[in-house]
């Protein structure tokens, strides 16, 4: 179903698209004619091993007018600040948090999506398709006769601070702050911008992004697979004989090749691997209602699981503006030592239990147990108050990536980016003892 003529809805469907100057360009019956409709190229792209089982396996059919393979050798190029190296400096167990990352101005350096991107932590291993990456992107110009494709992982962006028209080879996306995007292993996308721009990337070695099983919430809630959309096919048949740069990202490393044409040349497609996106708004909030915290796995939007059952390389989380009605109930996050790592960032507002100091742009890492929690005026004020039915986060957005893996900060987050709030632990120096080793009931309004 398409929705306003651009988008296709639904995760992870089998969709096909043609673009409407070409009527007839899909093959009709098959996936690979003798001679395409309007002499197009055919060309697969794979996201699974040919033999997963038919609920994994992942690949699309392009129709293009030149196929990918027309391009000149690749030749290494500096790489900026992306690293997959997790040991460029010591371990750092301690609660970290970043001040809003600073957007170089465009009047003093151009910097487009890819020269803006900066490796801030990891963990795993890119060679043995297990790990992956959070990376901020600081950028203030469009990419200019340049595309971009991972062969290492699937991107989740997550822009923070201005808009962004992204090309692909399947047609073009708007992504605006409260929305989601994931370019999945492979796909050659360019980047437009209009303002300073900036946001936050999770990267997945090996797996790809899903939705989570529900199980006893039943068959609705949490991120509908009817609201992801998936971008309409077009092309552009454009000559560019200075030479049009592909970039490819390929063991953490970054290489260029020229060729003469644009990469968004595919005139139709069809398959179950493509880019999509979500708006975060749509998310179906599951909350208690009676007392006590759900965890906050329940909200996840996306999930890439491991060989565990139940574990995850990494989990996409959102704290979204709902209800809070819990009875007897401390409401804020409680207090927490976890094994898994997690990362927050903020895309609009004050998140619930950090009113200062953790602002939009910004980010925190809480490691494999290290203890973390409600500052000290969040949790006095939340002992204290009337336990009403109220709304919580309204005209804010917060996120996680949480993960299994127990990931490393890079030279840049720790040291080169400057933007490590130094005073982090101090939110927590005001918390004193309320025991009371006399009286078993605490006081208080409720």
């Amino acid at each position: 179903m398409a929705k306003g003529g651009k988008y296709i809805s639904g995760f992870g469907n089998e969709c096909a698209s043609e673009d409407p100057r070409c009527p007839g360009s899909l093959p009709e019956g098959q996936n690979n004619p003798q001679v395409c409709p309007y002499n197009l190229y055919a060309e697969q792209l794979s996201g699974s091993a040919f033999t997963c089982p038919r609920s994994t396996n992942k690949r699309s059919w392009l129709y293009r007018i030149l196929p990918s393979v027309s391009h000149k050798p690749f030749e290494s190029i500096d790489r900026g600040h992306i690293t997959h190296n997790w040991d460029e400096v010591g371990s750092d167990p301690n609660q970290l948090r970043w001040k809003p990352f600073e957007i170089p101005k465009a009047s003093q350096k151009k910097v487009d999506f890819v020269s803006g991107l900066h490796t801030l932590c990891g963990a795993g291993d890119i060679r043995s398709n297990n790990g992956l990456a959070i990376h901020i992107f600081l950028c203030n110009s469009s990419m200019e006769n340049r595309c971009l494709y991972n062969s290492d992982g699937d991107f989740l962006i997550v822009p923070q601070k201005g808009k962004l028209l992204i090309y692909t080879e399947f047609g073009k996306m708007l992504l605006q702050p409260n929305e989601i995007c994931v370019i999945q292993r492979g796909m050659r996308f360019s980047i437009d911008v209009f303002e300073e721009t900036r946001g936050y990337i999770l990267e997945v070695y090996g797996v790809h992004f899903e939705l989570p099983d529900l199980g006893p919430i039943g068959a609705n809630g949490l991120a509908n697979p009817r609201d992801f959309l998936i971008p309409v096919a077009w092309y552009e048949d454009r000559q560019v004989p200075g030479g049009y740069t592909v970039i490819n990202k390929y063991h953490g490393n970054l290489f260029a090749a020229k060729q003469e044409v644009s990469p968004f040349n595919v005139v139709a497609w069809h398959g179950n691997y493509t880019p999509y996106k979500y708006n975060l708004e749509n998310f179906m909030a599951i909350n208690a209602v009676a007392f006590d915290h759900a965890d906050p796995s329940i909200f996840t939007v996306l999930t890439a699981k491991s060989v565990r059952p139940g574990v995850a390389i990494a989990d996409f989380v959102i704290f979204p503006p709902r209800w809070g009605v819990a009875d007897k109930t401390f409401r804020p996050p409680y207090y927490h030592r976890n094994c898994m790592s997690e990362f927050m960032g903020l895309i609009k507002g004050h998140y619930e239990a950090k009113q200062d100091g953790f602002m939009p742009g910004g980010g925190s890492l809480h490691s494999a147990m290290t203890p973390h929690g409600p500052d000290a005026d969040c949790f006095e004020k939340a002992s204290m108050a009337k336990l009403v039915p109220e709304r919580i986060a309204d005209g804010t957005m917060a996120f996680m990536f949480e993960s299994s893996l127990s990931l490393a900060v890079t030279k840049w987050g720790l040291k080169t980016c400057s933007f490590l709030d130094e005073n982090y632990y101090k939110c927590w120096e005001p918390l004193r003892s309320h025991f009371t080793p006399k009286s078993r009931n605490p006081t208080g309004p409720n």
